[in-house]
């Protein structure tokens, strides 16, 4: 009995360091590509173009007739994009959706602005290094559930712990604004119906509550409002997140009622009948579904796939995300497909690179390749938003080359190994 408990133990030994995640990179190079397709990320590509950096930042990007050191790397036509930005996802804060225990990305109750997503990270995830091989190299770790979730943070996916991932702590609030009336499945006719929320003014009634509350409060003994002062104060701002046209018109002016500049509104296709107000009350757009069915029968069955240019022609800075983190390393082929329903490609790389960054506040040092910027960028065979393309061959952040060979492709080589033949 001891010796096949022993045999268990060792074969659990093994398969947890083989499912290990790669070290973090140890230190930035200094590196000069030559002979490169740069993909900006503000909607320029520069071709056969250089770009090095230096001590993790971008010393060069564009044209130069310099001498040839003879240390440059000869890209031969290879491209070079931004680190994708993966914006409003549980990514290191669920592992296996089926097992409870390992997913802390909601907390109980429905006013939560106290809790911090960033506490909760976890480097070692490891769906983490499924996002970089897909050239997703930053997220907003952000909480879910109830109507106030709590504060996301802005991490970057090479690091030992916490601490060392944060690019952006605590950058937002994340308010779930209820609707009136809501399509709701109906179990009995297998059908959607709309039905009224009896309960809707009383939960509007408690978001109110809690930012009033904050207003009124001089103990600072709160830690729940004390985190609202802070949206009262410019130090976070809010997302608000609703599929509700009625609600969303609701929530922008309830905020910007407040004080809050920018809000930025989580949606999908419920924003399309109200692109003239998000116009008008300059507010940011998340998508975060673009592979979708279409809401209602009356719309078409591109709907979805068609909404972020038509909010972009609207003059509305929109960005992409991705429905949960299982799947999200699907990024960037869903800003592919919006390139076949009217996106300009490089205002398509744009939705998951400079302006979700903007989005962010983290555009100062990322989201572009631009000189004194942040050298975090991948480089691939060809087209990173088409999956024929995203053929990734390394990847920097923060100058640090990181391990893209990992267990995943480990698992591939095996079998491929074994059934080639």
């Amino acid at each position: 009995m001891k010796k096949t408990i022993m045999t268990m133990g060792l074969s659990l030994m093994a398969l947890t360091a083989q499912a290990l995640t790669p070290a973090p990179g140890k230190e930035a190079v200094d590196k000069i590509f030559i002979n490169a397709h740069i993909h900006v990320g503000n909607g320029k590509v520069l071709e056969n173009a250089q770009l090095a950096m230096k001590d993790g930042k971008i010393v060069r990007a564009g044209y130069y007739k310099a001498p040839l050191t003879g240390n440059e790397i000869d890209l031969k036509g290879k491209h070079i994009y931004p680190g994708f930005i993966l914006a409003n996802t549980n990514l290191g804060l669920a592992e296996i959706d089926a097992v409870r225990a390992s997913i802390d990305g909601q907390e109980t109750g429905q006013l939560n602005p106290n809790v911090r997503s960033i506490v909760a990270y976890n480097t070692d995830s490891e769906r983490i290094p499924t996002m970089r091989f897909n050239g997703i190299l930053l997220a907003q770790t952000t909480p879910t559930g109830g109507l106030v979730s709590g504060t996301s943070s802005v991490v970057q996916l090479d690091a030992w712990n916490w601490e060392d991932a944060a690019v952006k702590m605590d950058d937002a609030m994340h308010v779930n604004w209820p609707a009136e009336w809501a399509n709701r499945f109906d179990w009995s006719t297998f059908t959607m119906q709309l039905r009224q929320d009896k309960n809707y003014q009383q939960k509007v009634e408690q978001i109110k509550s809690l930012f009033s509350d904050a207003k009124a409060d001089s103990s600072n003994n709160n830690i729940k409002l004390n985190a609202a002062k802070a949206v009262l104060a410019g130090k976070k701002n809010v997302f608000i997140h609703s599929n509700n046209p009625k609600a969303i018109i609701e929530a922008i002016r309830y905020f910007q009622a407040l004080g809050v500049k920018h809000p930025v509104l989580v949606t999908s296709q419920g924003v399309e009948p109200i692109i003239d107000f998000i116009k008008a009350a300059g507010v940011g757009v998340i998508l975060d579904s673009v592979h979708a069915l279409p809401q209602t029968t009356d719309d078409s069955v591109d709907n979805a796939y068609a909404l972020a240019a038509k909010l972009n022609e609207a003059g509305i800075l929109t960005a992409l995300s991705y429905p949960g983190s299982m799947s999200s390393r699907n990024l960037a082929f869903t800003a592919g497909t919006t390139v076949a329903y009217g996106n300009d490609k490089e205002t398509a790389l744009s939705m998951i690179t400079l302006n979700v960054a903007k989005l962010l506040g983290i555009d100062k040092d990322y989201g572009s390749l631009e000189l004194g910027k942040s050298a975090t960028f991948f480089i691939s065979e060809g087209d990173a938003l088409d999956m024929r393309g995203n053929l990734i061959k390394e990847a920097y952040i923060d100058g640090r080359p990181i391990e893209l060979h990992t267990r995943q492709q480990q698992l591939y080589e095996r079998y491929q190994e074994k059934y080639q033949d």
